[in-house]
């Protein structure tokens, strides 16, 4: 779990297919500024319609989507320039594993109301909105940014479908249950929840079942194939049979 103290950040609901636009442009070749004005255009009539504000939450939408795939931070380059990579050679119904990896690792509150989320699936099969709330802000405290962000990134997952309300107010269920197979998409999701945790080394087995991939099963994955896939990646035995993955320094 990221620690109290750690940014935020995540303000505003945003669909998958603004991702996957914001990611197209950049592999088309845009420069940041072309994929800011360009997210502009297409949010125009989405977000804040008819406002102008400099920190309208349009502006705040598109830098969330420019910070995950065209604006990531320095220490993600690598990360996100291999997700890039990937996104030209996997199925398209996949895309969404690299989204949510990229998401998870720009912005590690994501990966935190996932795990609370998937938690609380595995324990009674459904999550409340207060519950998730509530142990949110056991986390980051009683806070109006806190609550806010948090009711965002759950209707975010909603609309990617990872999420459905139940009939009860308040109450949400599982939606989509994606398997990953591909040994560099389970790669890639397991150094995302290392970047997006505040340990740099876990138990492999540990990552895998991880409640902040909820909406994904993975396959079990070699390490030999873990290290080739990744680059980035480190993976030694500990004990008899515990493999732990480490994120080179």
């Amino acid at each position: 779990m990221s620690s109290p103290n750690c940014q935020v950040g995540f303000s505003q609901r945003i669909r998958l297919e603004w991702l996957e636009y914001t990611a197209n442009l950049v592999l088309a070749g845009n420069s940041r500024s072309a994929v800011a004005d360009a997210l502009q255009e297409l949010l125009m009539d989405k977000v804040s319609v008819g406002g102008e504000a400099e920190r309208s939450n349009r502006s705040k939408t598109i830098t969330i989507l420019t910070r995950i795939w065209s604006a990531a931070p320095s220490e993600l380059e690598t990360f996100r320039t291999r997700g890039l990579e990937l996104m030209c050679q996997i199925p398209l119904q996949d895309r969404i594993v690299l989204h949510w990896g990229m998401t998870a690792a720009a912005y590690p509150f994501w990966a935190d109301v996932a795990i609370q989320v998937g938690r609380l699936m595995r324990l009674q099969g459904a999550a409340s909105a207060a519950q998730v709330q509530r142990r949110m802000a056991e986390h980051y405290g009683q806070r109006e940014t806190v609550s806010r962000a948090t009711r965002r990134v759950m209707s975010s997952f909603v609309d990617w479908g990872v999420l459905s309300r139940a009939e009860e107010k308040g109450i949400y269920v599982l939606g989509l249950s994606v398997p990953v197979r591909d040994p560099r998409l389970v790669s890639w999701l397991v150094e995302a929840t290392l970047r997006a945790g505040s340990s740099s080394v876990a138990p492999l087995r540990d990552i895998i079942a991880s409640p902040a991939l909820f909406p994904f099963k993975l396959d079990s994955i070699h390490p030999g194939d873990l290290i080739q896939s990744s680059g980035s990646l480190e993976v030694f035995r500990h004990g008899i049979d515990v493999d732990l993955v480490e994120l080179r320094r």
